[in-house]
């Protein structure tokens, strides 16, 4: 008995180590991973259930900040005001489409040959930046080479070019890397230009848009646009609707799930209290300005001005009240010369003097150490510039002659030259001095012309850029909130925005939605409104209102809130506003179309006469196409008269932008030669192929990046 005791008191203990090891196993498990336990914690996007995973994201994110940054760079006017928050679903996207690429050629089974492989490799004329970097390692070891063949065959061949394994090995392994890359863009180029091929015209398609360019018709065309039609002229009933929608349902299908939410942007602006506070800083910036001999003290540096001493050629100052002060004004003075709505400028005037903005250098660059002082002692002893690369080594001296250096730019003194170097210059009387030197090289120049001076001031700026304070900004929150505790659902948000000023605009917000869009149709948004989406999409519920968003937007402050109307993932429904105007319209074209043909149909007689009826001027069309330029903006009533005969009857006819009335006075057809690659042209330029779509086709896309981005 005592053993068993023993026996089960130990079962007891082992049975606790067991589970205290299995908890630690699920909980370390769910940490490392985050997947099996508790749901995809790093899976960003989803294609049919293959999963793109945040590491990846994060890699193609960064690169694309990478590409932004120097898009900046060489082109900050068109990059400055990029939307960051575009970056997100742009690296989702582009892993996405890649992801789906990469599928749909290992389901092919698609692999360049070795040959097409080692010419994309070895002699490919333009050869990658990786590439070109491997042959730069090998000319830093010394090594004489200057072409993809020749580094391939020092790397994998090193006994033979007198280089150890341990050297080439990781260039083995940089070399191996480019091969696997390069095999998977040519297997996927080879996978589109297979897709794109499977896009062909048949001989119906090619005869079909050669009948159409070649039979001409001559048609005589009345047409009166409906205009504003009377609703209550041509009221529209909830049964008629839904007939609408069911007959155009088709139009409304949405590709993801999505909400559509009420939304209020209140932007913050300064308020009166905070623009009397700027005029006051800027009296008080001016006054401490000319008490002091020195800069701006501590006391108002810290309340956000900013401070700079510009030299600036006249010419250069900024139109506007700063150059009228500046070159006029005498020393020392000060002046508030800019008080607004944006902030303030105040300027002290410096001096004003004349310099020399620009001269022209005679430029010779020679190499070797003792070479220079020949060269130079030559040329002041009255050797002409051009004589130079006969006098001397044509690989040892360089000559540049007669070039321009501008000493000013649009930004003040440009640092090309410096002061020593310019005052050397100009000390030398015409002749040359060295400039610079290295041990390898000397460069000499000497002043060959020197431009007019011009009139250069000095001044100090201070701006101040007008914010709204905290306290404004408080004081609209509190606002906001007020609002939101007395309407606290999508219906009383709708309801009763307008009525407490707060403009009301209806977005749909999907997993793909980058952010909240400043007007439909256009690519802007709102800053820092991804948070928006990112409560929208993971925890709005219809009927729903969020708490109050802030933009972090120093400039330009704003308060967000988003109140969810509507959720749907196949039709937008028809309770849509814009979808249930659609269809209103439609319905209300349709019954005026009718009632006007009627109208219209007894003054049939003669185009001339049904045209006069409609107060409008009959249009000749003595060659008329089924095409875009017809001259007949519907396309259903150009296809009426494509397929009429010729006739003296004139057909009234409604279309979906007004009632057309025409008569086909005859056919002809186009002396035209029928040419096949003609015409499978103009089927590939007609029918513009979308590679995306149809790789994406009917594959379920999961997009998660929303629950990754602007916090909680």
């Amino acid at each position: 008995m005592a053993t068993l005791e023993k026996i089960r008191s130990k079962s007891v203990f082992l049975l606790v180590v067991i589970f205290v090891a299995l908890l630690a196993f699920i909980l370390g498990d769910a940490i490392t991973n985050g997947r099996n336990l508790f749901g995809n914690h790093t899976t960003v996007a989803k294609v049919d259930g293959d999963k793109i995973d945040y590491l990846d994201y994060q890699r193609k994110r960064e690169e694309l900040n990478r590409q932004l940054e120097e898009a900046r760079s060489q082109n900050p006017e068109q990059y400055s005001n990029f939307d960051t928050q575009l970056l997100a679903q742009m690296a989702v996207n582009q892993l996405i489409s890649e992801k789906i690429l990469d599928n749909a050629v290992k389901d092919m089974g698609i692999k360049p040959s070795p040959e097409l492989l080692r010419r994309y490799m070895l002699e490919n004329p333009q050869p990658s930046a990786e590439q070109m970097a491997i042959v730069r390692q090998l000319q830093s070891m010394n090594v004489n080479v200057t072409s993809m063949a020749q580094a391939h065959d020092v790397i994998f061949n090193p006994k033979r070019n007198n280089l150890t394994q341990a050297q080439v090995e990781p260039l083995q392994k940089a070399w191996l890397a480019l091969e696997n890359e390069a095999q998977k863009s040519l297997a996927e180029q080879m996978y589109v230009a297979l897709l794109g091929a499977t896009v062909q015209a048949n001989d119906l398609d090619k005869k079909a848009l050669y009948n159409d360019f070649i039979e001409l018709a001559q048609v005589q065309v009345a047409f009166r646009p409906y205009g504003q039609l009377d609703e209550k002229q041509y009221p529209v009933s909830d049964a008629e609707l839904k007939a609408a929608y069911a007959e155009d349902k088709g139009m409304f299908k949405v590709e993801e799930p999505t909400k559509e939410i009420s939304f209020i942007a209140v932007n913050v602006t300064p308020s009166e209290t905070d623009r009397a506070a700027a005029s006051k800083l800027a009296v008080a910036t001016a006054s401490a300005l000319r008490d002091s001999a020195a800069t701006l003290g501590k006391d108002l540096r810290k309340e956000g001005l900013s401070v700079e001493t510009r030299k600036l050629r006249a010419s250069d100052v900024p139109a506007g009240a700063v150059r009228n002060f500046v070159t006029s004004a005498p020393r020392d003075s000060v002046s508030v010369v800019t008080d607004n709505l944006r902030g303030f400028t105040v300027v002290k005037m410096g001096k004003r003097y004349t310099e020399v903005d620009s001269v022209m250098l005679n430029i010779v660059t020679v190499a070797g150490a003792n070479l220079p002082e020949k060269v130079m002692a030559r040329l002041n002893s009255g050797l002409a510039l051009d004589s130079v690369a006969s006098a001397f080594s044509v690989d040892s001296v360089m000559v540049q002659k007669e070039q321009w250096i501008a000493l000013y730019d649009k930004k003040g003194k440009a640092e090309v030259l410096q002061q020593s170097q310019l005052d050397s210059l100009t000390n030398a009387g015409g002749k040359y001095i060295k400039l610079m030197s290295t041990p390898d090289a000397t460069l000499l120049a000497q002043v060959a012309k020197q431009a007019a001076p011009k009139e250069v001031c000095e001044y100090q700026v201070v701006e101040y850029a007008l914010h709204p304070s905290a306290a404004t900004l408080n004081t609209a929150n509190e606002k906001l909130e007020k609002f939101l505790e007395k309407n606290n659902t999508a219906a009383l948000v709708r309801e009763n925005a307008a009525k407490e000023g707060y403009n009301l605009q209806t977005f749909a917000l999907t997993q793909s939605s980058d952010a909240v869009p400043r007007m439909q149709g256009y690519n802007m948004y709102y800053p820092d409104s991804r948070q928006v989406v990112r409560w929208v999409m993971i925890d709005g519920k219809p009927g729903e209102v969020s708490k109050i968003y802030e933009s972090k937007d120093a400039a330009t402050p704003a308060l967000y809130v988003a109140a969810v109307n509507s959720e749907y993932s196949d039709y937008v429904p028809m309770s849509n506003a814009d979808v249930k105007k659609y269809l209103t319209d439609k319905v209300r074209r349709s019954k005026a179309g009718d009632a006007e043909v009627k109208k219209y149909q007894g003054k049939a007689q003669s185009i001339e006469s049904v045209a006069s009826a409609m107060g409008v001027q009959p249009t000749d069309l003595k060659q008329f196409r089924f095409s875009a330029r017809s001259g007949v903006n519907d396309q259903k009533v150009m296809g009426a008269i494509a397929g009429a005969k010729p006739g003296k009857k004139v057909v009234v006819v409604k279309g979906d932008d007004g009632v057309y009335a025409y008569v086909v006075n005859g056919n002809s057809k186009e002396n035209f030669k029928y040419d096949d690659a003609t015409y499978q042209r103009q089927y590939q330029q007609l029918f513009q192929p979308n590679m995306e779509q149809m790789l994406r086709g009917a594959k379920k896309i999961e997009n998660n990046v929303y629950k990754f981005e602007a916090g909680e």
